[in-house]
């Protein structure tokens, strides 16, 4: 399989916007969404370092789509801008680890 990598942080993704708001109480929907929005940004970074096919441009679409049905199954329809707040920091996640490796390689290549 060539996107075994990418596919591996879609599925970790994916486990975490179904299985980590099952444990959410009446009164934790923003320490739910905080912990959304940081596994997003941290998932983005890590893809940026591990993947070098561009499909992982692509991630921020998938991730954000991702979250639609939990939004309806767990939140409600007021959660939805947290789609695009999701492909924002996924996007970011992505494209600064990105440029960091690349900066990392011309800086081991300097020495």
């Amino acid at each position: 399989m060539k996107y075994i990598k990418e596919l591996i942080i879609l599925i970790i993704q994916l486990l975490v916007y179904y299985i980590l708001p099952l444990f959410m109480g009446p009164t934790d929907a923003m320490g739910v969404v905080f912990l959304l929005i940081l596994s997003v940004f941290i998932l983005g970074l890590i893809l940026g370092f591990i993947s070098n096919n561009k499909i992982k441009y692509i991630y921020p679409l998938f991730s954000s789509l991702l979250f639609l049905p939990a939004v309806f199954i767990y939140f409600n329809v007021t959660a939805l801008i947290y789609i695009l707040w999701f492909f924002i920091l996924s996007l970011m996640g992505i494209l600064s680890s990105t440029l960091l490796r690349k900066l990392i390689k011309w800086l081991y290549g300097l020495f």
